[in-house]
């Protein structure tokens, strides 16, 4: 558990400010900037640094692997979600009579591909109710021709976490050629992950994993290697990039190794390697039993007030509501030195494994003196 005592020797700043937005940009613990100088001696070495920077990929990968249930075979890197979304694009190059479903609570990253696809496959949207994604409203849009659905685990826009189970057997029964996709981004780190049987995942590493920017983790059980397998140029991603044939043929490696298509980001990876070995160390469990009941308290302050959030709370780090004067709650709170996130009239609060009690006392108080003086 991250106690008194070691929350002040791991995230010292945090003595001198509520913050609840690791759902935007996490603070990571001094392990991470070691990871980070640990680099760059590697680096000043020249090409003798190399040992080090392929050495600390594949303790990424190991403990990447880990702690989403996966071989470490079956997980690979890339440089943001963004990236990994069009290198998936590549794989799957869906077409003219091929459906996508996607959902309205989804990051802009895991639906543009297919919006952008000249002569790409039809998009169908799964649309919240309530702010809340509900099963039997994705039934009529599953179909045999559904080659993909793209969903978040956690939703970045409101905390909505997916009901797995439900949603898992109704697409395997309804569009048993589509793959799952899902984002985890606003998951993994925060909640134990109960996605079994996803096709692919996709997470980005500067929020909730206390990493930094310039990485994503790629995981594809090798069941689906085969599938999904990108046809994207490069050569890091090749068997035979350095062959007597490399320019007569690209022979690809397949599933998530074919994801990194060029030389890793390294300092990236030294960092999430990192973080999440304390991640691990904390307990991922620890952290969302000690976390959730933090947020139920958002929650519950914020009803007290007569807020009702984006969505009920349902497991999830996160926790948002609309305001017509949100961006004069947001700079009220700042003013404290309260940081949570605004935009579009939407207040976020992100709640992680190094925020307290006292984190949400004073920001339900100073947000309730605020609302005093509109």
């Amino acid at each position: 558990m991250i106690t008194e005592s070691s929350r002040l020797q791991d995230f010292p700043l945090l003595s001198g400010m509520t913050y609840l937005n690791t759902a935007a940009e996490s603070i990571p613990p001094p392990c991470v900037h070691a990871a980070m100088e640990a680099y760059w001696q590697d680096k000043i070495c020249g090409m003798k640094g190399r040992d080090g920077h392929f050495a600390a990929v594949e303790a990424c990968r190991e403990v990447s692997a880990r702690l989403l249930g996966l071989e470490p075979g079956e997980v690979s890197f890339c440089s943001c979600s963004s990236e990994a979304y069009n290198l998936l694009a590549t794989a799957l190059q869906l077409g003219v009579g091929d459906e996508v479903v996607v959902t309205d609570l989804d990051f802009p990253a895991g639906v543009t591909p297919w919006l952008r696809a000249v002569d790409g496959p039809a998009v169908q949207i799964w649309k919240a109710a309530d702010g809340m994604l509900a099963v039997d409203q994705l039934t009529p849009l599953l179909n045999a021709n559904t080659r993909l659905v793209q969903v978040s685990l956690v939703s970045f826009y409101n905390g909505h976490r997916l009901n797995w189970k439900p949603f898992h057997e109704m697409v395997r029964r309804l569009a048993p050629k589509a793959v799952i996709s899902v984002d985890i981004t606003q998951a993994f780190g925060r909640v134990v992950l109960d996605c079994e049987g996803a096709d692919i995942l996709i997470s980005s590493t500067h929020k909730w994993t206390l990493g930094i920017h310039g990485g994503c983790i790629i995981g594809i059980p090798s069941a689906n290697a085969g599938r999904l397998t990108t046809h994207a140029g490069g050569w890091y991603h090749l068997q035979n990039a350095f062959d007597a044939d490399r320019f007569e043929r690209a022979v690809t490696k397949t599933g998530a190794a074919s994801f990194s298509v060029g030389m890793p980001n390294f300092v990236a990876l030294y960092a999430l390697n990192a973080a999440l070995r304390y991640l691990e160390g904390v307990g991922i469990e620890n952290i969302a039993a000690h976390a959730d009941p933090l947020v139920a308290a958002v929650q519950e302050g914020l009803h007290d007030l007569g807020i009702k959030p984006l969505c009920p709370w349902n497991g999830s780090g996160i926790i948002a509501f609309l305001h017509p004067r949100a961006a004069e709650l947001h700079d009220g709170l700042a003013r404290e030195n309260i940081h949570v996130m605004h935009s579009a009239g939407r207040i976020r609060i992100a709640v992680h494994g190094y925020n307290t009690e006292h984190d949400i006392r004073k920001f339900l108080l100073v947000l309730t003196s605020l609302l005093d003086t509109f």
